[in-house]
């Protein structure tokens, strides 16, 4: 981790901070909706503190829509083209990237209209979910959780990766996902997000998180 100097704190309190921050939050396209990306491997649980933030931001009068990738992977027939267990096709095309940004930050642009898909496909029946649309007032707050997010290049306004140290993340994700391991390891190496992102929280004890930013 280099120099990253992290601090102590409660998750209430670290919601309450980030929603404080996303008040503030300006877009720098131009656009009327800000982009926050919670990054993280599933076993460090990104989606938990998104929707904490989410709220913190209720409680403070800001809509915020809570959008999770795992509502947009592709098909089975795609995504296990090559097997259930391959790390490479895990790492690079598990997750419908062009749909996120059709569905999702397309309508987030200054031009776009706030209409958002917040799912698409249903991993467990294999099948698209039919879930409305949702149009985000501006000012509306999207906040986006899952693995990988900083390697495609989407237009977050800011970026929290939510880490796992190498032996935490081993023990938190379950035994037969222990074949993802390495495609973590890789966006490590290839995108280093504890340096890349505004934001680092670290969470190997899920009841004392630390966090910098």
């Amino acid at each position: 981790m280099g120099r990253v100097r992290l601090e102590a704190i409660t998750w209430d309190r670290l919601g309450d901070l980030l929603a404080e921050r996303l008040l503030e939050l300006r877009p720098a396209d131009g656009s009327c909706w800000p982009r926050v990306a919670f990054d993280g491997a599933p076993a460090a649980r990104p989606g938990d503190l998104a929707r904490r933030v989410g709220e913190a931001l209720r409680v403070r009068g800001r809509s915020s829509l809570v959008v999770g990738t795992e509502g947009f992977l592709r098909p089975a027939s795609v995504r296990l083209e090559y097997g259930h267990r391959d790390v490479e096709a895990y790492y690079g095309s598990w997750y419908d990237t062009g749909a996120l940004w059709r569905e999702v930050f397309g309508p987030l642009e200054a031009e776009g209209d706030g209409r958002i898909l917040p799912d698409l496909w249903d991993p467990a029946t294999d099948r698209a979910t039919r879930t409305p649309y949702v149009r985000l007032p501006p000012g509306g707050v999207l906040l986006l959780h899952g693995p990988f997010l900083l390697r495609h290049w989407f237009p977050f306004d800011l970026s929290v990766h939510v880490l796992l140290s190498p032996g935490a993340l081993r023990r938190r994700t379950p035994e037969d996902e222990h074949w993802t391991l390495p495609a973590f390891e890789r966006y490590e190496h290839e995108n280093d997000p504890v340096h890349t992102a505004d934001v680092l929280v670290r969470a190997d004890d899920p009841r004392r998180p630390a966090w910098g930013g």
